[in-house]
């Protein structure tokens, strides 16, 4: 959004008020009202009449509130349900989330000696020094961990029938180990359950690598002797063909969203959030509040961003997340 300048219209001279400069400086300016007064209503401030007018919207269901959304859910059901998910699900688990000062991967790379944290999942640095990578995927290989309660409630909706599709982040396979069918699963960013040399391209199973690595040897291609390397996106890689083909089918009659233990900072998985219709309910059960509208996307009408904190909120619900006003 570019700078907003807002100029002051000249005032038409007439002879009522052509000798009085006193009551031009006095005169109110409309075009600055009407600045603050949209200022005043969007964001809610105080100090002003018109801020604590009441916000009228069509709500898609009456109460917002997480018991509220719980009621609707006792009362009416959903038909067609959709869930989103990072690494916080999997924390219970033992396996470190990603960016929680002190406690996630970022911060506990150091010994690894790395040029910068995400170097760890950088295309270029891997195929120059692949070894980091593979003493860290020995400490997260799938097998040592087992799904959380989480996991399951996302295979319980399965088994109701009630679960269009689940988009994954994750790379541990979790969601696997539950049960939950592999044409359900959408892995955004790759995981462990197959392997490619980076060279010839020839396929190698989950158990080849496993051993591999638990050998403490560089998973070489027995063709051309390229490193092999777990189907895990890095940075500089495309994601799977499923995850852009699958969204306009699964989302178009989705009536709830369930967004679980992710940051919503890495695109293009975030933009997952947008993708429901607008009586789509969207559920965040997350530590953080995560998915809002800055200030000035906020001021756009049309914004897609997650709005559980605004006063013109239609749909979106908050559970868990410490929610920060405007």
């Amino acid at each position: 959004m570019g700078d907003i300048e807002v100029k002051k219209e000249e005032q038409p001279t007439t002879p009522s008020n052509s000798s009085s400069s006193d009551d031009d400086e006095e005169a109110p300016d409309d075009t600055m009202d009407k600045v603050r007064r949209f200022f005043a209503n969007t964001l809610h401030l105080g100090g002003s009449s018109d801020a604590k007018e009441e916000v009228k919207v069509e709500k898609v269901i009456p109460d917002l509130s997480f018991d509220g959304f719980a009621e609707h859910w006792r009362v009416h059901g959903f038909r067609k349900i959709v869930t989103m998910v990072g690494a916080g699900i999997s924390t219970s688990a033992g396996i470190p989330d990603f960016r929680s000062p002190g406690s996630g991967l970022y911060s506990n790379l150091k010994k690894y000696e790395l040029p910068h944290p995400t170097a760890i999942f950088d295309l270029d640095y891997f195929e120059k020094n692949p070894a980091p990578f593979f003493a860290l995927a020995k400490e997260l290989y799938p097998g040592s961990f087992i799904p959380t309660p989480a996991h399951y409630f996302i295979r319980l909706l399965n088994d109701k029938g009630l679960l269009q599709r689940h988009y994954t982040q994750n790379i541990d396979t979790l969601d696997r180990l539950t049960g939950l069918p592999e044409d359900k699963i959408i892995e955004a960013h790759g995981s462990f359950h197959t392997n490619h040399c980076i060279k010839c391209r020839k396929e190698y199973d989950m158990d080849w690598m496993k051993a591999e690595i638990f050998a403490d040897r560089l998973p070489k291609c027995q063709k051309c002797q390229g490193v092999v390397k777990p189907d895990i996106v890095f940075f500089g890689e495309n994601l799977p063909k499923r995850f852009y083909s699958s969204p306009e089918e699964d989302f178009q009659d989705c009536d709830l969203l369930i967004i679980m233990g992710t940051s919503l900072e890495v695109q293009p998985f975030a933009s997952l959030v947008w993708r429901p219709g607008p009586r789509c309910i969207r559920l965040l059960i997350n530590r953080d509040a995560v998915g809002q509208a800055s200030c000035v996307l906020f001021m756009d009408p049309n914004t897609r961003s997650l709005l559980f904190d605004k006063p013109n909120n239609t749909r979106d619900v908050a559970f868990g997340a410490t929610v920060m006003l405007a």
